[in-house]
């Protein structure tokens, strides 16, 4: 080091000079730190604005009411399917009738209606998946505090002692 320092004239003047090839590198090569900080300031802005959009829970007529159709489609399909078998039960010719129809519709409208009911379901499935809070995987580490005459509670006190 002594002689850069000699060159360069001293500890500071090299500390400038280091400086300034990194500010004239950045020019060329953007500072990859930087570049994910910024990253994550935007992420955290889009966040936040996105977050803000849900904060008030609309409550008016018209989100009861679709909040309400939302309901309709299981409920729906399960008593429709016992309606099916008290109608087969009740009129067995009006039943075979209405069977016959089912039975001319072609093909590919069973897919599309098997493509929809799939979807729908599937997609409430993967709102509950992501909207549910994660259930604890094992005990805590600490037993809660004595709160009163519980065996068992004592027995686990015990357990964690050792």
């Amino acid at each position: 080091m002594g002689l850069i320092d000699k060159i360069f004239g001293g500890a500071a003047a090299t500390t400038a000079l280091g400086n300034a090839a990194t500010g004239v590198a950045e020019v060329f090569v953007p500072n990859a730190t930087k570049k994910m900080e910024a990253a994550h300031a935007a992420y955290v802005a889009a966040l936040g604005e996105h977050g803000a959009e849900f904060q008030h829970v609309g409550s008016g007529w018209f989100d009861r009411f679709v909040n309400g159709l939302n309901r309709m489609p299981r409920p729906m399909l399960a008593l429709g399917t016992l309606g099916l078998f008290i109608h087969a039960m009740v009129d067995p010719v009006s039943f075979a009738e209405r069977m016959v129809g089912l039975a001319a519709v072609p093909e590919p409208l069973w897919w599309l209606l098997g493509a929809i009911v799939s979807f729908y379901f599937g997609a409430r499935e993967a709102h509950y998946f992501r909207v549910r809070t994660p259930t604890p995987t094992g005990a805590p580490a600490t037993p809660p505090p004595a709160t009163g005459d519980n065996p068992a509670l004592d027995e686990w006190r015990a357990q964690a002692a050792r």
